[in-house]
């Protein structure tokens, strides 16, 4: 499961990354800042789904620990230790953190990715919008896109807010 974690983040990392390389190439190459107004929606569309994949390794990890602590009691002795070296190698399961970047003894290179991954997509989101917005007429298109973009930016964050950093999800 956790392979397949691995497999699909980074499939989905890529996917944006030559998203927005090839939205800021288009935008540039066809003198059309228009296009640049996609990148924020891209940079958002993979914060959630990488962030979905990081909820998938989180419930992976959870499944795969129970397990190995059921067959350690079964066998009336530890013999499984993966779910510990996880927990600290990677980044610890119940404690508070961004997704997966985990603060304090909990921060490893992991979180140092999850952190180094979310200030590109951010910095996308951005300049991307600051490339573009000029490029919108006054009034509806304007009023209708940033009303799009801020509600479905505001709706990721809280729920993320709730899911991750509340604890909701590993409760």
């Amino acid at each position: 499961m956790n392979a397949a974690y691995h497999r699909r983040f980074f499939a989905d990392i890529r996917f944006t990354t030559l998203a927005v390389i090839g939205l800021y190439t288009a935008a540039v190459g066809l003198d059309q800042p228009t296009i640049y107004l996609l990148i924020p929606v891209v940079a958002l569309m993979g914060a959630c789904q990488t962030a979905f994949d990081a909820y998938y390794l989180i419930f992976s990890r959870h499944y795969a620990a129970t397990l190995e602590k059921l067959i350690n009691s079964l066998v009336g002795r530890t013999v499984l230790i993966a779910h510990r070296i996880e927990d600290s190698y990677i980044f610890p399961l119940r404690d508070t953190k961004i997704v997966t970047l985990a603060f304090g003894a909990g921060f490893s290179w992991f979180g140092f990715m999850t952190a180094f991954y979310t200030l590109i997509g951010a910095a996308s989101y951005i300049s991307g919008l600051w490339l573009g917005l000029d490029s919108l007429t006054g009034g509806p298109p304007r009023l209708l896109y940033l009303g799009f973009l801020g509600v479905t930016t505001l709706g990721a964050l809280v729920t993320g807010w709730w899911w991750f950093i509340g604890g909701a999800g590993e409760r």
